[in-house]
């Protein structure tokens, strides 16, 4: 059983992070059939974080930053993906679900072609 302490420190993140406000507003993701989704622990100020991997094991790991804690999106919360296509980072505005779909598919077919 957690103590009380820790309890404390969950509400404080919680309210901090403002979930209630986000498990309204985060989209709904329309990921291919194909692919399987990992959900992981939203480490060091991402909101959520989940890692996808299509049917040859390749993966990638995205999260969301709602607040800029991990990087710079404009102001506005952001997916951001690794390894993009390029290797690099990739960042999509929350609400561009496409986009980010669009380069993961992107990434695994570049990854098929190596």
């Amino acid at each position: 059983m957690l103590e009380m302490k820790v309890y404390d420190a969950l509400a404080t993140v919680e309210k901090a992070f403002e979930y209630t406000k986000w498990c309204k507003e985060i989209p709904y993701i329309n990921f291919p059939q194909s692919w399987e989704i990992q959900m992981i622990p939203p480490f060091l100020g991402a909101v959520v974080r989940f890692r996808v991997r299509d049917n040859h094991g390749r993966e990638v790991s995205v999260y969301l930053d709602c607040y800029e804690v991990l990087g710079r999106f404009g102001g506005e919360p952001y997916w951001e993906m690794y390894p993009a296509y390029d290797g690099d980072i990739a960042r999509f505005a929350m609400q561009d679900t496409e986009a980010l779909i669009k380069e993961i598919a992107k990434c695994f077919a570049r990854e098929a072609e190596e």
